[in-house]
This record gives C-alpha cells, structure tokens and sequence, in this order.
C-alpha cells in the first residue's frame, strides 16, 4: 500500500520538473518553420562572411590604383578592370550588413503576428493555459526562447562581420558611421531584435490577431530604427575644432557641422565631429536606450496579460 501510494507522488514529482523544459520545447516545436529558417541563415551568414575573408586581399588589391602601362608596383588599368573581387565583395558585404542591421524588423513582425497574435486569435494559448501553464509562464517562454536564439545569432555574425570588413577595408565596407553598419557592428546588432521582439510581442498582446499585430510590429520597430538613426549624432557629446584659413579632420570621422566665416578679413572655421574612437561610446548609449525600451515592452506585456486574463 506504501509502495502504490508513493510511486505517483514520485511521477508527479518527475513531471514537474520537467515542466519547464517541456514548455521550452512547445515553443520550438510550434515554432518550428521559423527555427529552420533562423539556422539556415545563421549558417549561410557565418559561410558567406567566412568566405569574404578569404577574399579580402584580392578585394582591396582590385580597389587599388593603376597606371597605364603597368609601372612601379602598380597594375595596369585594363588588366585591373578585368578584375570584379572588389565589387563581389563590397556586393556581400553590403547585403549581409543590411540584413542584420534590420533584422529587427522580421523579429518584430513575426513576433507580433505568429508568436503571439495568432496564437491568441487561434485559441491555441487559452489551451495551453488550461494545461496547467499560467499565462505568465506562456509569455516568459514566449519571450525567452526567441531571445535566447537572437543573442546566440547576433552574438555569432556580428563579430564575423566586423573581421571580414578589417579583411577589405573601409573602402569597399563603408564607414564606421553608414546606418545599416552603425547598426551591424556592434552590440546594437543584438538590441534592436531583442527591442523589436518585445514591442512585437506587446502588439499581439494588445490586438490579439495576427495581420495587425505583425504590421503594427513591423512598423513600430522601423519607427524605431528612423528616430534613433536620426538622434545618433546627438547621443554623444561632439568635438569641436576652430581654426582659420583650412581645417581638416580625419576622412574616417562623422562631420556633424561646418561653419564658416570671415572677421577682419580673416577666414574661420568651426567643425563639429565624431571621431572614429566615438563608435563605441555611441553604440553603448544607444544599445542602453534599445534594452531599457525592450525592457519598458516587456514588462506592459506583462501588465495587459494579467489584466486580461483571470
């Protein structure tokens, strides 16, 4: 009678803890078709950055300048034309830049409409509340998992980027300060997927059909993506250099302002600017302002569900 009365208590046991790996698994599996597509592009991503690496060096020898004939080191002009390595690498690297800078975008959309606008507007939540899953258990598996996924991603292809840029040069990977590379470079590359998966995710929440939920993910995260592209400068305190007659600063920094004019007869000039070492200092504000945005939607999501549901 003993030995009857304890073995369920010890399955019971056994299944609670598992519970939460079981509901972990749930999300996967619902999810499946967007993982598949996560993990084909996580690998075509890391081939192709790997691959612009190995290329790096034609790529810059096919940037470089040319005499005609051929003399002292320098290609001739028409061999050089003949080569395209620059232009295939310049090409990738621009593709992959864009698609991890507004990376995003789709986190928010898909959040919006299929993790949890559908599953809201199915009935297919309300289900796995009555399977012993509170509502808030669902939705910090919801979020936790993709977050999980958007960090290890990120995480890998950021880094990859940036040594593939160092293998062709700023020339042919653009400056530090282009918008799709400001945002692909660094941890930034990371809090705008992680910002745009909580304010998708808030969205279904809030609408609860999956059509809306996704636009109006999508086009918060792209309002997001323009108000930060346009108050970046601004994130950080500018140099300001003053001299007369010319005044140059270095080709790799942000000019914010030129000004100029004339006293005495004498010209002067003001130039505001972000030099290159701003970079870092720039991508930390604002990937605070991503977090602390991501971290606001969360906890509203978190909010509207309890409202809504017993």
């Amino acid at each position: 009678m003993t030995a009857t009365l304890t073995a369920p208590e010890t399955t019971a046991a056994g299944r609670a803890s598992r519970g939460p790996h079981g509901l972990t698994w749930m999300v996967l599996r619902l999810h499946r078709t967007a993982l598949v597509f996560w993990g084909l592009a996580l690998t075509g991503a890391v081939a192709v950055l790997v691959w612009m690496v190995t290329i790096g060096d034609e790529a810059r020898r096919g940037d470089a300048a040319c005499v005609t004939p051929a003399r002292d080191g320098y290609l001739g002009c028409a061999a050089l034309g003949r080569l395209t390595v620059d232009d295939v690498y310049a090409g990738w690297t621009e593709s992959v830049t864009a698609a991890l800078a507004y990376a995003g975008l789709l986190v928010a959309a898909w959040a919006g409409a299929a993790l949890v606008g559908r599953e809201l507007e199915s009935g297919t939540a309300r289900l796995a509340w009555t399977q012993s899953v509170t509502p808030a258990r669902w939705l910090a598996a919801k979020l936790a998992v993709p977050a999980a996924l958007i960090v290890v991603g990120a995480g890998v292809v950021m880094p990859l980027l940036r040594w593939a840029r160092r293998a062709g040069g700023p020339d042919l990977a653009g400056a530090w300060y282009y918008p799709d590379v400001f945002v692909a470079t660094g941890p930034t590359a990371v809090a705008y997927p992680l910002a745009g998966l909580a304010l998708g995710a808030l969205a279904g929440l809030l609408l609860r059909r999956a059509v809306p939920a996704g636009g109006v993910g999508f086009a918060v995260a792209l309002f997001l993506h323009y108000v930060l592209e346009r108050l970046r400068e601004d994130l950080w305190p500018k140099v300001t250099r003053t001299g007369t007659g010319s005044l140059e600063v270095h080709r790799s920094a942000l000019v914010a302002d030129r000004h100029t004019w004339t006293e005495d007869g004498v010209r002067h000039l003001r130039v505001t600017y972000h030099p290159e070492s701003h970079f870092w200092p720039l991508q930390y504000v604002e990937t605070g302002v991503l977090l602390a945005l991501a971290a606001a939607a969360t906890l509203t999501a978190f909010a509207v569900l309890r409202r809504r549901t017993p």
